[in-house]
């Protein structure tokens, strides 16, 4: 229970209605469905629905206060007290960091943004701070979790109350490092306010949620904003894009002069494979693993992971500088990177159940729903193997509907044999989707054949169509020949599928598995 005054103490606000002195708050929520006497609601104008619609409803519930983003009518005059403030959503995350008495305060944090690398990052972190001798906390895509306990993610940066009430758990529970993925749409809708962190990482930017952002300036502005949230004295760490091959686009790059005009030189950690504070030198790529050495302005090591390569080998060293930031060792970084093991969905390799490998196929489960992501991947499996690459995958619905094409065309460009999939089609027609991606397909004149004479084929190369994901998955894995690899992307660590239909328990891991499991068994017959 809290003193509403004292919630109020950082923020500029007005008052109408019932006075603040003496009101005392037992809960702080945005949803009028979680009110309860002794509430203070907060009324949010979101995307879809707007909350100030839902005051009555609150103050019919009994909540003790209600904060708004505009005036409202004196109905409520007598009932509530009703506090205006200039913008609402601002004011969420500061109530609720005040109201657990702002536990981010007692841990290290630890902030990630970039389109892709944040999970592995995250479980890189993981095991650096156990290895360092710290406990973790970890907020991301997969799941939340500190020591035995652990949360289904609903969002990948929760919702204020939530990640505040999250976070003084971890507090209470001995957590000594936070590590955060912080989503483009959690820092515009200003999810993380009343937080302040030590490190902040950027991993990378590339195509991907432009149906929510629009364009890519405003889906980079997003992404900077997390730097806006650090520390006086706290670290930046950005991860350029020139690789081994000086390819990709040039979004670190631009982070880091405009970090450099906003910041102390000394404050700002640049990485990248061949440039950068923290680089890499003497490589070492296979399908088993990375290897190099890390030079670091602390020390050089050398790195040895199972992560397989050029963008994981990226990870590695931004994970490496958000290590030197925090004053670990190299010694200790280079230790945590041989524990590390593989990172759900992410490149992941699978084999049969039980003990015994299965040696002439080569099958990865990976989460690329990007173009970015998935050229990074397929590029890596093509110049680590032999013999011929197939994919398996598709595109999500309601979702931007322009990287469809991209991909198809990416897919056709570095694969031998594509399979296009339904992912999560949510309310769209999944044909609708498969046709979007096809035209990429289309624009490079990449064949379509059926798929029985392409896996049987040692050298045709094309495309065909199985809607059905365990079906596609099946035929690429049972079909393939010995000495291919088989990428099944899209998904990656999720155990759904959503369709019109709802929300049905799908793993692509463990139909991986199976089929595996049958080749295996058929083998051996």
């Amino acid at each position: 229970m809290k003193e509403l005054a004292n919630l109020l103490n950082n923020i500029e606000y007005r008052t109408f209605g019932n006075q603040i002195e003496g009101i005392k708050v037992t809960a702080v929520t945005a949803d009028s469905r979680m009110v309860r006497g002794g509430t203070l609601f907060v009324a949010i104008a979101g995307l879809t629905v707007d909350g100030h619609e839902f005051v009555q409803d609150a103050v019919d519930k009994g909540c003790v206060a209600v904060v708004v983003q505009r005036g409202l009518s004196c109905s409520f005059a007598g009932r509530v007290c009703v506090i205006e403030v200039a913008d609402s959503s601002l004011i969420l995350g500061e109530l609720a960091a005040a109201f657990y008495d702002y536990p981010a305060r007692r841990m290290q944090m630890i902030g990630i943004t970039g389109t892709n690398g944040k999970t592995t990052s995250t479980y890189l972190l993981e095991t650096l701070v156990k290895t360092a001798g710290g406990e973790s906390g970890i907020i991301g895509t997969v799941n939340y979790r500190y020591g035995e306990v652990e949360y289904e993610a609903t969002h990948t940066t929760p919702e204020p109350v939530a990640l505040q009430k999250l976070l003084h758990e971890m507090a209470d529970h001995g957590v000594t490092h936070v590590v955060m993925e912080v989503s483009s749409h959690a820092l515009k809708q200003k999810r993380i306010n009343g937080l302040l962190f030590d490190v902040a990482l950027f991993t990378n930017l590339s195509r991907d949620h432009l149906d929510f952002h629009g364009n890519m300036i405003d889906y980079y502005s997003a992404k900077k904003e997390l730097f806006t949230y650090l520390k006086d004295k706290g670290r930046a760490v950005v991860v350029l894009s020139g690789g081994v091959e000086e390819g990709g686009s040039a979004w670190g790059e631009k982070l880091l002069r405009e970090l450099r005009e906003d910041r102390n030189e000394k404050l700002i950690i640049s990485c990248g494979i061949k440039n950068g504070q923290v680089h890499g030198r003497n490589f070492h790529f296979s399908l088993a693993g990375t290897g190099c050495e890390v030079v670091t302005p602390t020390g050089n090591f050398q790195l040895q992971s199972e992560l397989v390569g050029e963008f994981n080998l990226r990870n590695l060293l931004g994970v490496s500088g958000v290590g030197i930031a925090l004053g670990f060792s190299p010694k200790t970084i280079a230790q945590s990177f041989s524990r590390a093991g593989a990172i759900p969905g992410r490149l992941e390799r699978i084999q049969p159940s039980g003990s015994l490998p299965l040696q002439d196929i080569a099958v990865f489960v990976d989460y690329a729903h990007t173009p970015d992501a998935l050229e990074n991947v397929l590029t890596t499996l093509r110049n680590l193997q032999s013999g011929r690459l197939i994919v398996v995958f598709g595109c999500g619905g309601d979702r931007d509907r322009g990287k469809r094409p991209e991909m198809g065309e990416i897919a056709g460009r570095l694969a031998d044999v594509v399979l296009l999939t339904s992912d999560n089609p949510r309310s769209e027609d999944p044909d609708k989707i498969l046709t979007d991606i096809e035209e990429g397909l289309w624009k490079i004149s990449f064949p379509k054949r059926e798929h029985a004479s392409l896996l049987r084929s040692k050298k045709e190369r094309g495309y065909d169509i199985i809607a059905s994901r365990h079906e596609a998955i099946m035929v690429a894995i049972r079909d393939g020949r010995a000495g291919d690899v088989v990428l099944i992307s899209g998904k990656g660590h999720e155990q759904y599928q959503i369709t019109s239909a709802g929300r049905t328990y799908f793993d692509d891991r463990q139909q991986a598995r199976e089929q595996l499991n049958n080749r295996l068994f058929d083998s051996a017959a």
